[in-house]
């Protein structure tokens, strides 16, 4: 899907014709390191809270991929072939290592994203983007993560969380949060992708967005195609953060309506976001 079109289809491209985002939405990403030397990133307003990046990325190469991807598609300078969607808002780090072999992308145990949203708003993160795998929980680590969840939705703190790949009905600590955006990948016509997680909360609370043949940035300094529900969740994210940068006063749970509450609602399929149709509601109100 190019990328002008994956813009206009969720109704991106006049948002951000409008604003660059602000340095004061600071968007959390709890995903692989980035590699902050790539060229499409020289710009963009990136804060890491832990570790030294570069290094993390010579350690866990498929992780810095996977986290340089999410945050191209949110912090890479416009005019190319990446979305770019809100490169003036600030970029809050925080890389999740742990990788067991089966499964894909960056990986945490409730535990470790537990404290990983903890240390993100404690940061002052106003949105949090999960992309991040969760490894099964024990009862007890599953508790900390939906305090931890709690807790952002009692500092108002929006939660996007990647919906998963399983092509299953099912749901998980972090899609069953009622506080949580989850996100399913769509393709180039708004039609959900075959491959997309779905579940009774994912389509009362969710969102469809661009997840297929998206562009963005690589660990290696160049650019590549990826899908998946993590690609489609930082459309929702960077939505959300140039709302928040055009209406400042606003409050989250404000701006969590104007994208999910005031939509048609489907049982399991979430509707497309239309962040068109979320400024105007803003507008209005």
């Amino acid at each position: 899907m190019a990328t002008r079109a994956a813009l206009e289809l969720v109704g991106l491209t006049s948002l951000m014709a409008l604003t660059r985002g602000h340095p004061d939405v600071a968007i959390a990403l709890i995903d692989g390191p980035i590699a902050t030397t790539h060229a499409g990133l020289a710009d963009a307003n990136i804060r890491e809270l832990s570790g030294a990046l570069g290094s993390a990325c010579d350690r866990a190469r498929a992780a810095c991929d996977h986290g340089t991807f999410v945050a191209g598609i949110l912090a890479c300078e416009r005019g190319g072939s990446v979305p770019g969607i809100c490169p003036g808002c600030t970029l809050l780090v925080r890389p999740i290592f742990s990788q067991p072999l089966r499964v894909p992308g960056p990986s945490a145990t409730p535990d470790e994203l537990a404290l990983a949203i903890l240390e993100c708003i404690r940061a002052g993160a106003r949105l949090i983007n999960l992309s991040s795998a969760l490894i099964p929980a024990s009862s007890r680590s599953g508790r900390s993560l939906k305090e931890a969840l709690d807790h952002a939705a009692s500092k108002e703190v929006l939660v996007v969380a990647a919906a998963g790949n399983q092509a299953q009905l099912t749901s998980s600590i972090i899609t069953n949060h009622e506080w949580v955006i989850p996100v399913a990948a769509s393709d180039g016509s708004g039609q959900l992708a075959a491959y997309s997680t779905l579940g009774r909360s994912i389509g009362r609370n969710g969102l469809m967005a661009p997840g297929e043949g998206v562009t963005s940035l690589t660990a290696n300094g160049g650019t590549a195609l990826s899908r998946g529900t993590s690609v489609a969740a930082p459309f929702v994210t960077g939505a959300a953060a140039l709302l928040w940068s055009e209406f400042p006063t606003a409050t989250a749970t404000r701006i969590r309506y104007a994208l999910t509450a005031r939509t048609a609602r489907r049982r399991i399929v979430p509707p497309l976001l239309d962040a068109r149709a979320a400024y105007r509601f803003l507008e209005t109100v």
